[in-house]
C-alpha cells in the first residue's frame, strides 16, 4: 500500500481515528508520519511492553506494597523494571501475576513441550506432576472423592513404574 500523502513510499504507519462517530484511516510512510507530527517508536523493549501491559490491566491493590523477603524486591519494582529479583518472587506476587499470566498466555501453568525423543520415564514424570497438581486443586476445592481417586492413581503409577 502506498503512502496517502507522498504517493512514493510504502505506507508503514497505519492510523485510525474516530471523530464524531466517523472512522478516519490514514496510511503513511514513516517520513510523512513524522512530518505530520506523529511520533513513531520503532523499537519497543519487552520491559516497556510488560510495564505497559501491567499498568493497563492494573494489579491487586494490596500487592502495591508487597515485598519479597528473600531478595527485597517490591511489586512496584517489578512493575517498573519488568523482571524479578529471585525465583521466590513468583510465589510472593502470585496474586497479581496469575491474572496477568492468564491474559497473556491463557494459562498460569507452564506446560512446555517434551521433545519427540523424550523417554517414557520423562513422560511418566510429567504425568505424575500433572496428577499431583490436580490432587492439590481437588483438596483445595474440598472435592475429596476426586482427591482420593487421584491419590490412588498416583500411588499406582509410583509403585508399578518404580518412580518416586
Amino acid at each position: 500500500m502506498q503512502c496517502e500523502r507522498c504517493h512514493k513510499n510504502v505506507a508503514t504507519v497505519h492510523l485510525t481515528e474516530i471523530v464524531k462517530n466517523e472512522k478516519i484511516e490514514k496510511h503513511l510512510c514513516e517520513q510523512c508520519a513524522k512530518e505530520e507530527g506523529y511520533t513513531i517508536k520503532t523499537h519497543v523493549s519487552l520491559q516497556d511492553l510488560l510495564t505497559a501491559f501491567i499498568s493497563a490491566h492494573g494489579e491487586a491493590d494490596d500487592m502495591a506494597g508487597a515485598t519479597c523477603p528473600d531478595c527485597g524486591m517490591s511489586y512496584m519494582d517489578f512493575r517498573n523494571e519488568g523482571r524479578f529479583g529471585c525465583p521466590n518472587d513468583y510465589e510472593v506476587f502470585r496474586e497479581a501475576l496469575d491474572p496477568l499470566l492468564e491474559k497473556v498466555h491463557g494459562s498460569v501453568e507452564h506446560k512446555g513441550k517434551l521433545p519427540s525423543h523424550a523417554s517414557e520415564s520423562q513422560r511418566k514424570q510429567r504425568q505424575l506432576m500433572t496428577l499431583r497438581r490436580q490432587l492439590r486443586e481437588a483438596v483445595d476445592r474440598e472435592d475429596y472423592e476426586e482427591a482420593a481417586r487421584l491419590r490412588d492413581h498416583i500411588k499406582e503409577m509410583e509403585t508399578t513404574d518404580g518412580a518416586a
